[in-house]
């Protein structure tokens, strides 16, 4: 699994690029790597929610429904489907499976060879990047032994490098691809993109939150192993991720980026990501992770003071985990 971000300017592209490999099995790089099964400790189970989409059992469309309706709570924009992009998500999906590996990067050559490059896939699929106007596509891929779209997206979700690019507000559209591997191993791939100009995205000086507001039945942890580069380096099991998330060109700057269980005397232990200490974490977003999980039943609160382009940015807020 790789997670990288590229930020861009108007002119210049923005590839926001994660790929990530549940604890049922496998990890991946650039070079790609071979899946294999394991008995680890397992992911975050999905909860289901009400108000949540209708499952259709369609892996790809159930990973696409779920991941508007996350960017929806979030107050995001819905991402349009788009065939074409479809299409490159779905070649990448069965290029995975048939060379049984997790990439990012295809091979010339090697079976289901679509592009080397998610660009070099959408001009195959007949997705055409205007590179006159402002633009950016990133891409996310799961691959485990779970053929639960809802399942694998949530999974993507929780994964904070994987977060960023799917919380990126100017994205205006998506497409997804899955192929059921040996032994019910699935591979899921979801690409995003902005063409012929930015996505509505936030207004100036705004952000967003997840877990949002009043949020209900949160995971209380994650395994940042399961993360290449792993976020938390010297630690497996961690508390679930908190983020702040603003536009992709804007710069988010952190003053302080606290949580605390309600009614405790004082804030948990938390690694901070922002892009002055953390090269992988996009110059507009920014996340904390609690270094111990959290506490089942219980109502976590937090607070965020930052600068959005020098603009102060004030956020309290809580949830409560399952």
């Amino acid at each position: 699994m790789i997670a990288s971000f590229q930020h861009s300017k108007s002119l210049i592209p923005a590839l926001l690029i994660a790929a990530l490999l549940s604890a049922c099995g496998g990890g991946g790089n650039d070079s790609g790597s071979t899946p294999t099964t394991s008995t680890s400790t397992p992911g975050p189970q999905l909860v289901q929610e009400a108000g949540a989409p209708a499952m259709s059992g369609n892996l790809a469309t159930d990973g696409y429904n779920w991941i508007n309706y996350r960017r929806g709570q979030v107050g995001l924009a819905s991402l349009a489907r788009n065939s074409q992009i479809d299409t490159a998500a779905q070649g990448h999906s069965d290029y995975l499976k048939a060379n049984n590996t997790v990439s990012h990067d295809q091979v010339a050559g090697k079976p289901g060879f679509t592009g080397a490059t998610l660009a070099d896939r959408f001009v195959k699929a007949g997705y055409s990047l205007n590179r006159a106007n402002s633009y950016a596509y990133g891409e996310v891929i799961a691959g485990a032994t779970n053929n639960s779209g809802f399942y694998l997206a949530e999974e993507l979700i929780t994964a904070i490098y994987h977060r960023f690019a799917i919380f990126e507000p100017i994205f205006k559209e998506a497409g997804t691809g899955a192929a059921m591997g040996n032994g019910g191993y699935a591979y899921f791939t979801a690409d995003f993109a902005a063409n012929n100009g930015y996505g509505p995205g936030l207004a100036a000086g705004q952000v967003v939150t997840y877990p949002v507001a009043n949020q209900a039945k949160v995971a209380t942890s994650f395994s940042s192993n399961n993360e290449e580069p792993d976020p938390v380096p010297n630690q497996d099991i961690v508390g679930y991720p908190i983020s702040v998330h603003a536009n992709i060109n804007d710069v988010l700057g952190v003053t302080a980026f606290t949580v605390r269980q309600r009614g405790a005397a004082s804030d948990l232990t938390v690694l901070l990501l922002q892009r002055a200490t953390d090269p992988q974490t996009p110059m507009s977003a920014a996340a904390i992770i609690p270094l111990a999980p959290l506490t089942a039943s219980t109502t976590y609160d937090v607070s965020f003071n930052g600068r959005v382009n020098g603009t102060a940015v004030t956020r309290s807020w809580s949830f409560s985990t399952r």
